[in-house]
C-alpha cells in the first residue's frame, strides 16, 4: 500500500464525538499486556483512547499481526503511529498505547514483570484483543527495555496505567 498524507479531519471528528478531548493531549507509552485495553474499556467517561483504534482508524497500522512482521517494518508502522500521535495531541486526545519510534511520550508504563506476564495469560484465557502472547514474552521483554529508554531522556515511569493517568489528568487539572 502506498501512503499519502491526506485531511484526517473525518476520521478525528467522529473520534471526537465519543471521545473526550482536552485543552491539552498526552500519550502514554506501555508494552503489550500492561492493562491499556483494559482501563479503556473500564473507565467512566471517555478520555483514554486506545492508539490501536486510532492508529486503525487512520491507516497508520495495517490489518493483521504486523508486529511479527521483521523489524524494518515495524519501525515504518512505529513512525507513521508516531505522525498519527502528534496530530491527535494537538487536537485534545489522550492516546494510549504500545507503538512508538520516536516521538517522546508523556508517560511510560512497565509494570512489574511478573504482573505483565500475568495480565497476558489472563488476556489470553479470558478475552484475547490482540497484542503479544505467552509465547512471544522474549519479544515483549525487549519492548519493554526499548520502552525503559525513555525514562532515561526524563519522561516519567510508572507502574500501573491509573497511576500515569491520574497524573497526567492532574498537570491539565494545574492549567
Amino acid at each position: 500500500m502506498t501512503q499519502m498524507f491526506t485531511d484526517g479531519s473525518k476520521v478525528y471528528n467522529k473520534l471526537a464525538k465519543e471521545y473526550i478531548t482536552h485543552k491539552r493531549g498526552f500519550f502514554i507509552m506501555a508494552p503489550s499486556g500492561a492493562g491499556k485495553t483494559y482501563f479503556i474499556k473500564n473507565q467512566k467517561e471517555k478520555h483514554w483512547i486506545d492508539g490501536d483504534v486510532l492508529w486503525e482508524a487512520t491507516n497508520a497500522h495495517p490489518k493483521g499481526e504486523w508486529w511479527l512482521e521483521p523489524l524494518d517494518v515495524i519501525d515504518e508502522v512505529d513512525q507513521r503511529s508516531d505522525i498519527i500521535t502528534v496530530q491527535a495531541k494537538k487536537l485534545g486526545f489522550w492516546i494510549m498505547g504500545a507503538s512508538n519510534n520516536w516521538l517522546k511520550p508523556d508517560a511510560i508504563v512497565l509494570p512489574h514483570w511478573n504482573t505483565n506476564k500475568k495480565y497476558i495469560k489472563t488476556r489470553e484465557m479470558t478475552a484475547y484483543d490482540g497484542g503479544a502472547k505467552s509465547d512471544k514474552l522474549a519479544q515483549v521483554l525487549s519492548h519493554r527495555k526499548w520502552i525503559r529508554q525513555w525514562a532515561k531522556k526524563g519522561v516519567p515511569e510508572f507502574k500501573s496505567i491509573k497511576e500515569a493517568t491520574d497524573y497526567l489528568a492532574s498537570l491539565e487539572s494545574k492549567e
